[in-house]
């Protein structure tokens, strides 16, 4: 669910778009209100965990999801933009309950040296979620065409209640269901024993200034940052980037090609809107990030985990500087495969950023989730570089930002390393 749910933004933000014509960049908005919920509750979050304990967090940010999913019912109903951009805020703040606490949880069930492996291995089953959303989204959000402002000001009165009513159920209905989902799934939860690993202790709100002082944990927020920011622009403006190469044409006139898109949206792409066509394979973007974790779960139990992230950047800025570089089908898979070398970032940085913590993990582990923020920041930013000098030049911010997390696996690598020999 909560892989699924991140992922189903990048499908809604092309319609969005559409229906209130807005620019790359306000479309880049619905990502900063998503992620801004990571940079001004993570920390809260780690709080109020203190309090109450794991369970209760888990089933908190459960219902505080469904509620957020509500939201889009009224805010497709009124076609409300401002509305929508507070449902996904609100949903992005039951996530960050989740986030805050799932991570240094799977860290510390185990020996630190395997903490890697093991949050590849559970991110891996987040990343199912991501690898199935694109293809209910190209089914359900983008398959039908949206009518510019003027067309819809032709229409007759009738015409017009009928359209707005056909374009609010193509929203409401997976939301709705969402929502159900969510707090069925909470219910079952409550059932669950969770093994408490979470001890009350005194001033455990005043270790952030401590967990600081940790250059390894300050550079690893960094990578966090960036990487999530480039994963989620990459991600949010796949669809639109694939229409500006004219993608659909060209998915029409080769067989296998339209095919494999037919087979995603399960319709005949004669009566699928282009959106949905192109759309159909974000999906491989994200099933590479979902079969990346399990390789990597493997990987970084035999090779050095910065090693392999190292590695893994490298191939992600180098495949950016191909698809900027061509044209068709070698541009768009290019880019498609970077989603394979995502794969291992978060999972890998977040445990190399907690070495010789300690103690300090529940802090640590707020500060990076705070981090996530980047995902706010980043997207809109390329978005803006997209209406100024259009998709492929503004490719160079993603080249830059995976830059740096090579720079932080080597750098993590020493530190390490020296932290062993003490």
């Amino acid at each position: 669910m909560w892989g699924f749910i991140t992922v189903l933004v990048d499908s809604l933000i092309p319609r969005l778009k559409e229906v209130f014509e807005l620019t790359f960049f306000q479309a880049g908005l619905v990502q900063f209100a998503f992620f801004t919920a990571y940079g001004l509750l993570s920390i809260p979050s780690g709080f109020i965990l203190s309090k109450i304990g794991y369970k209760k967090g888990i089933l908190l940010g459960l219902t505080i999801m469904g509620v957020g999913c509500l939201l889009f019912y009224p805010a497709a109903a009124y076609r409300t933009f401002p509305v929508f951009l507070l449902g996904y805020f609100v949903l992005a703040g039951g996530m960050t309950v989740l986030q805050v606490a799932a991570n240094p949880y799977v860290a510390v069930l185990g020996s630190e040296e395997t903490a890697s492996s093991r949050l590849n291995l559970s991110q891996a089953f987040n990343s199912l979620g991501t690898a199935i959303a694109p293809a209910i989204g190209a089914m359900f959000l983008l398959s039908d065409s949206i009518k510019s402002s003027d067309a819809i000001n032709s229409l007759g009165s009738t015409e017009k209640e009928a359209y707005y009513l056909q374009e609010a159920s193509a929203v409401q209905s997976p939301f709705i269901f969402l929502a159900a989902s969510l707090l069925l799934l909470a219910f079952i939860v409550s059932f669950i024993k969770l093994p408490n690993i979470l001890e009350k202790k005194e001033g455990e709100g005043l270790g952030y200034g401590e967990a600081l002082k940790h250059k390894i944990l300050k550079m690893g927020a960094v990578g966090i940052f960036l990487y999530v920011g480039a994963e989620v622009a990459i991600g949010s403006y796949l669809v639109n980037y694939f229409l500006s190469m004219g993608m659909p044409e060209l998915i029409r006139n080769s067989e296998w090609m339209s095919a494999i898109s037919e087979m995603v949206v399960q319709q005949d792409l004669a009566n699928v809107d282009n959106k949905a066509i192109v759309g159909a394979f974000v999906l491989f973007y994200w099933t590479g990030a979902m079969v990346g974790r399990f390789i990597g779960a493997y990987l970084t139990r035999i090779v050095a985990p910065a090693k392999v992230l190292a590695i893994f950047a490298t191939m992600a800025i180098s495949l950016l500087a191909i698809s900027m570089l061509t044209s068709g089908f070698v541009a768009m898979w290019s880019i498609l495969l970077v989603g394979l070398f995502n794969s291992i970032m978060f999972p890998t940085i977040f445990s190399l950023s907690l070495t010789g913590l300690g103690e300090r993990k529940p802090q640590a582990s707020g500060i990076l989730c705070t981090a996530i923020v980047g995902g706010a920041i980043i997207p809109p930013l390329y978005g803006l570089l997209t209406d100024q000098f259009d998709f492929k030049p503004a490719l160079f911010l993603m080249i830059l930002c995976y830059f740096y997390i090579f720079y932080f696996a080597r750098k993590s690598s020493g530190f390490i390393a020296s932290f062993s020999e003490k």
